[in-house]
């Protein structure tokens, strides 16, 4: 007589249940702050002093945020944070002088690097999660000295295509005098070549009045940004396609207006919806062609880097 025993069969893992959350930067008063995307549960999770955050990311595997301070920048003292989500365990990953201005911070989890554009440096740099192999990737200073006074060279926000391979940046200009770009190039230097005289880099849009952070909708491949110049074309947030034709001229898309000096921005491409903050202190959301606005906070502070992440519920 045989004995069959059944094997149990393989029991299925129940699908983990995220909540969205907004976590973004107050530079008046150096404070992190978090929220839910409807506006409630408004909580301050770090609040560090007059050390000017300005770009903040979130690695929802590891369970941490990092932010860039940019600090005084005739005294080299900005920095890169990290802490838990919940604003505990506070460490320097980059110590102040790592850079200079450290403004737009992204993540690229799949290579396991930070990176992020340095204003008054003139430069785009990159370092491994933990503050190790600080590299720079594009150096826009033609050779002045650093801390660089030519505003046209300051790079201030970034995106990143990992899987096309490709870098982002934001160069101002002066105030409101039309001098704003937006560049492109490879995430590797080409072979052969430095930071300072790399073949790469695409100049997309020109004229600008000042633009500032950028995010990417990579799966429709158009790209958004803020821009802190005076109205019409100001004070907005702005879209357009991410290859535009050469030789074809094209004017960005308006899709959001009456920003007091906007800074940050955030995709939530799954929800299909933006959220911006300015310097007025306000966090808006939005539909991504701009419909359906909303005002979540104001008065709080002055307002800068700011992102979107789906959350575990039990993190």
């Amino acid at each position: 007589m045989s004995t069959t025993i059944a094997k149990p069969k393989p029991s299925k893992s129940a699908p983990t249940v995220t909540t969205g959350r907004l976590f973004f930067l107050d530079l008046s008063a150096g404070r992190v702050l978090t929220a839910n995307p409807d506006g409630s549960d408004l909580k301050v999770i770090v609040s560090e002093g007059r050390r000017l955050p300005d770009g903040i990311v979130v690695d929802v595997t590891a369970g941490h945020i990092y932010w860039t301070n940019m600090g005084n920048p005739s005294a080299n003292d900005g920095s890169i944070e990290r802490a838990d989500l919940d604003g505990k365990n506070l460490t320097h990953i980059i110590p102040p002088g790592g850079t200079l201005t450290r403004k737009q911070l992204q993540l690229n989890k799949k290579n396991g690097k930070l990176y992020w554009s340095d204003r008054e440096g003139m430069r785009v740099m990159r370092a491994n999660l933990d503050g190790s192999k600080i590299e720079t990737l594009v150096d826009t200073s033609q050779g002045e000295p650093r801390p660089g006074k030519d505003v046209r060279k300051w790079c201030v926000g970034i995106a990143i295509d990992v899987d096309g391979g490709k870098l982002y940046w934001t160069q101002k200009g002066p105030d409101n005098a039309g001098q704003g770009r937006i560049f492109r190039a490879d995430l590797e230097i080409p072979k052969g070549q430095t930071p300072a005289n790399r073949k790469d880099i695409e100049l997309l849009f020109d004229g600008l009045p000042e633009p500032i952070d950028l995010d990417l909708d990579l799966a429709n491949r158009i790209m958004y940004w803020t821009d802190r110049g005076d109205p019409p074309r100001g004070n907005t947030v702005n879209r357009a396609p991410m290859d535009p034709k050469p030789g074809v001229s094209r004017e960005p898309e308006i899709v959001f207006t009456h920003l007091m000096e906007g800074i940050g921005l955030a995709l939530d491409l799954t929800g299909g919806r933006m959220f911006i903050t300015d310097l007025g202190g306000s966090v808006y959301g939005a539909n991504l062609d701009g419909s359906d606005k909303k005002t979540l906070f104001f008065a709080e502070g002055n307002l800068s880097g700011i992102a979107y992440a789906e959350i575990p519920v039990n993190a």
